[in-house]
This record gives structure tokens, C-alpha cells and sequence, in this order.
């Protein structure tokens, strides 16, 4: 699963060929969690709450990168990265 972005020990991934809807892979030590791209809603896994709202944060800041990255995964290409959370 390639890697979009990783900042303060998360990772953000993404498959190519996925299934809709657009999406991400949150990955923070043993915590795992798939966040909608659209609407930033949590439809898998858990998070502790200072990660995810890090993650919520990244995510609204790259809304377009992230788009992008989805309809570059959905052609089977390797997603561009994406900047970190500062």
C-alpha cells in the first residue's frame, strides 16, 4: 500500500484499485482506520483522539492532493505524495 504522507508517526496510504468510495489508510502504531476522503468520516477502525484530529487537520489542508491521489490509485498508478503536516 503506497505512502502519501507521514508526520509526527502516522502514515497515510492509499491502494491503487481500491473501491470507492475515494479514501484513506491511517495507520498510527497499532491503530488502524480508513477515513473517507468526501466527508473526513471515520468508517473503519479507531484512533486515538490527538491523532485523528492531526489527521483531520492534514486532510483538510490536501483535500485536492488527496482527490488527485485517488484518481491516480484508481488508474493502478502509484499515488503522488503528498506534503506532511508541519
Amino acid at each position: 500500500m503506497p505512502l502519501l504522507s507521514r508526520f509526527y508517526g502516522i502514515e497515510i496510504r492509499m491502494w491503487t484499485g481500491d473501491h470507492p468510495p475515494p479514501h484513506m489508510h491511517v495507520i498510527y502504531a497499532e491503530h488502524r482506520a480508513v477515513i473517507r476522503i468526501d466527508t473526513l468520516e471515520m468508517t473503519r477502525g479507531k484512533l486515538p483522539r490527538r491523532t485523528r484530529l492531526l489527521v483531520l487537520e492534514w486532510a483538510m489542508m490536501h483535500r485536492a492532493d488527496l482527490a488527485r491521489a485517488w484518481a491516480e490509485a484508481e488508474r493502478d498508478e502509484r499515488p503522488s505524495p503528498i506534503e506532511p503536516l508541519p
